[in-house]
């Protein structure tokens, strides 16, 4: 049977951290946690649940993510934010997968959002399909400060992504508050990697990705079968578009 180390970073994550390292427990040969220097229990639960902690001061998503899984011990990982709990359901698809020596390149698994107890599979937010297992040899993350993307690091045809069954957990908002606060923490993070681009292009994406973006969740993908909820989910998605390209012009001329 294969080994498999569990990666997670992490900043003030004290309300999550314990759930997400209990239900990996059962397919964890190691687990290992980057912070990026919390002020709150964070590292303490971690270490009381078994976490090895390293501490670098955050450097973006990307880096981050990169940097904890330099520092596992096996070949295959899984990268599961703190935020985030494994299924009963996925659970048991990665057992099946680490009995098998994990005879694919990676697995990638249906992310189902949460706001606050209530699952929303609208919004564009279902199936929020990523790649989270793998084998880290052949793999990366690959991006800005934000909105981190995975990648083969040599694109081959022969290369074998497995679908897993159940869902990975993600607990991403308790309020509105949260929806407004990160939306406007991702646009500020994203506008560093936006701010070397040409005004022209930042103008005219700031114009029409955000309207477009509205539409999609809302209309398209049946956001208003949500309520005011579903409105309020899209709004701000398309307020992130829109304030990720204005705090890039701003920056561009400070």
């Amino acid at each position: 049977m294969s080994q498999l180390s569990i990666v997670i970073i992490t900043y003030n994550e004290e309300v999550t951290i314990a759930r997400c390292i209990d239900s990996v427990r059962a397919i964890a040969d190691e687990i290992i946690v980057l912070d990026s220097f919390s002020t709150d229990k964070t590292v303490a639960i971690a270490k009381e649940k078994g976490a090895k902690i390293i501490q670098e001061k955050f450097q973006g998503f990307t880096a981050q993510k990169n940097l904890v899984i330099s520092h596992s011990s096996h070949q295959y990982i899984f990268s599961i934010d703190a935020d985030e709990v494994v299924s009963e359901e996925l659970l048991h698809s990665i057992q099946i997968q680490k009995q098998k020596d994990f005879p694919a390149d990676a697995y990638e698994m249906n992310r189902l959002n949460f706001f606050g107890p209530r699952a929303i599979k609208t919004c564009g937010w279902y199936p929020d399909t990523k790649v989270r297992l793998w084998n880290k040899n052949l793999a990366e993350w690959k991006g800005g400060l934000v909105h981190e993307a995975w990648s083969f690091l040599h694109s081959k045809n022969d290369r074998v992504i497995e679908k897993l069954h159940g869902d990975l957990l993600h607990y991403t908002y308790q309020t509105k508050e949260d929806l407004v606060r990160q939306s406007e923490r991702f646009a500020g993070l994203a506008a560093k990697t936006l701010k070397e681009k040409n005004v022209f292009f930042l103008l005219a994406k700031m114009i029409s990705s955000a309207p477009f973006k509205f539409i999609r969740n809302y209309f398209f993908k049946l956001g208003f079968t949500e309520g005011e909820l579903g409105f309020t989910i899209c709004y701000y998605q398309s307020v992130e578009v829109f304030l990720k390209y204005y705090y890039a012009i701003e920056l561009k001329y400070a």
